[in-house]
């Protein structure tokens, strides 16, 4: 049965359309439609894109697909548009199922954690009139036990506080994720949000504005916020320490309220694992908190927990009525792929320089020993926000300088911005403190005080890193580059940032690839076996 999950963003204003297939209960592919619009997280599009690349793919047509999944069962008006919407382009309107968003969520961290029984919970900004919905996911059944209404919102608290320090809302959260380990909670935020005996309580009146909010670029916070903390910061004016404590004050009252809500959950159901989608599920420094609590055994956080994974929550609920229940996220590999061939003819469409590679892992992990910043683009492209390795740009953790470098000369973002290690699944213990494998850089974990110094680059100021271990079995070729940087500098983690610019997606095609390198610092790019030198272009 071939089953397509859709998610776009016609109601709303949405983001992050997006499109999955799963024929006869394997997940085929997960397409977002940034990677090809080249617009990020686009608001208010329909994921055409994505969809007629996603069948192309697989040798399909509409007329192939048995049943289409789509969020928003509460909007009224929205099945009929996703009828015109199909019949426009595609010609054909296959049976149509409306699901809950929330549920949807929910359903992408069950049934893609692998785990048999756990706690199930999405929190999010809204979606379907609410802002989380939390239960217990067992052999194979989600069992939802309550929900919160879209005025409850933890993760619309944290948003407002985005734009409060003058930061795009629903967007650039992480970048006060960041901030907040630069800086000391000392507001008392109780007042917007606080944990109360089940689970968390948010100021209603936080979402005032008057007239109502209808643009992402419009401010996300009012007059509660100015009251308490004072003037906004603007978008020309610099970050200061204040601003970095109102970062970690909005830090510290979010992983109080989530706490506060799995602790209670744990206390209803007695369970030990726990799995989570839903865009604050992002939240790696909430996460490592939550990780933490003695009484969780295992935390799953589904690679796509924002809208960006909508599409495959759908395309599950879905699948699972079908009577197909295991879904198990091994790797996030599930964009599109390129033949050598494929890649060959963009090179010489563009016309640039280039040579074939015998052991491109082994030429890569030389050129980081020797400092080069690295293009990095191999295979089936990941989809969630994460670059893991098929699509990124690569440095030597060990460098003292590179952080900034990469900040300044590849990236053009914030200083302030930390980047990720990638490690040797079977060292990740050695460096950071960690109980279980992290494949989707999910979590942030503390490094190990013998490595702080060793490998500055990847080393937050909180001694934390945002890990991704990487396993053979799962991805073979970058886990030869990092055995091969291992042995050259006995460094066996690779700085991995994703292959993009501030305020762009992460590249997908190798016409992508080279617009990205020929326009940043980088020193050389690998696209496939064939290797770009900037000082041949």
């Amino acid at each position: 049965m071939n089953i397509l999950g859709l998610h776009s963003g016609v109601t709303a204003n949405q983001h992050d359309p997006a499109a999955a297939l799963i024929i006869d209960g394997t997940i085929v592919g997960v397409y977002e439609e940034e990677r090809f619009c080249r617009v990020k997280s686009p608001r208010g599009t329909l994921p055409i894109r994505s969809t007629s690349n996603l069948l192309k793919d697989n040798n399909l047509t509409m007329q192939d697909i048995d049943l289409v999944v789509h969020s928003g069962v509460t909007f009224g008006d929205l099945l009929p548009r996703l009828e015109r919407f199909l019949r426009h382009y595609f010609g054909h309107v296959p049976k149509i199922e409306m699901v809950n968003h929330q549920t949807a969520h929910l359903a992408s961290a069950y049934y893609c954690s692998g785990y048999d029984e756990a706690m199930c919970i999405s929190w999010d900004g809204y979606g379907d009139g609410l802002s989380n919905q939390f239960g217990v996911g067992k052999a194979g059944k989600l069992n939802i036990l309550d929900s919160y209404p879209a005025d409850q919102s933890i993760g619309q608290f944290y948003t407002s506080i985005t734009s409060f320090l003058g930061f795009k809302p629903d967007e650039d959260e992480y970048k006060v994720m960041g901030l907040a380990s630069f800086g000391t909670p000392e507001y008392d935020l109780s007042s917007l949000a606080r944990p109360s005996d089940n689970g968390y309580i948010v100021n209603r009146e936080i979402f005032e504005a008057s007239p109502k909010i209808m643009c992402s670029f419009e401010p996300a916070y009012n007059h509660v916020h100015t009251q308490l903390l004072g003037e906004h910061r603007t978008i020309v004016e610099p970050i200061t320490q204040r601003h970095m404590n109102i970062a970690a004050s909005a830090q510290k009252a979010l992983e109080d309220c989530l706490v506060s809500l799995v602790t209670k959950l744990h206390k209803d159901t007695g369970l030990r694992k726990l799995c989570i989608a839903g865009g604050v599920a992002l939240n790696c420094s909430a996460n490592k908190v939550i990780y933490e609590l003695p009484f969780i055994d295992e935390l799953f956080v589904q690679p796509a927990s924002s809208d960006r994974g909508l599409a495959l929550g759908c395309a599950i609920l879905g699948a699972v009525e079908e009577g197909y229940t295991d879904f198990t996220l091994e790797h996030a590999y599930y964009g599109p792929s390129y033949s050598n061939d494929e890649l060959e003819k963009s090179l010489q469409l563009v016309g640039i320089p280039y040579t074939e590679v015998a052991y491109p892992t082994e030429e890569a992990a030389k050129r980081l020993a020797q400092g080069q910043i690295l293009g990095w683009m191999q295979g089936r492209s990941e989809f969630g926000p994460r670059a893991l390795g098929h699509r990124s740009i690569l440095a030597d953790p060990s460098s003292p300088t590179m952080k900034d470098k990469i900040n300044a000369r590849i990236k053009f973002r914030e200083e302030f911005r930390p980047f990720a290690p990638a490690v040797m699944a079977e060292e990740a213990k050695n460096l950071f403190e960690m109980n279980q494998l992290s494949p989707f850089m999910t979590i942030t974990f503390n490094v190990k005080e013998e490595w702080q110094k060793k490998i500055p680059a990847v080393n937050h100021v909180n001694n934390t890193a945002r890990v991704q271990t990487v396993a053979k079995m799962d991805n073979s070729n970058f886990h030869q580059l990092i055995s091969d940087f291992n042995n050259i500098t006995g460094v066996p983690t690779v700085l991995n940032t994703s292959y993009n610019v501030m305020g762009q997606p992460i590249v997908e095609t190798a016409k992508d690839a080279l617009t990205t390198f020929a326009s940043s610092g980088m020193d050389a790019t690998f696209i496939g076996p064939f290797l770009v030198n900037k000082d041949k272009l």
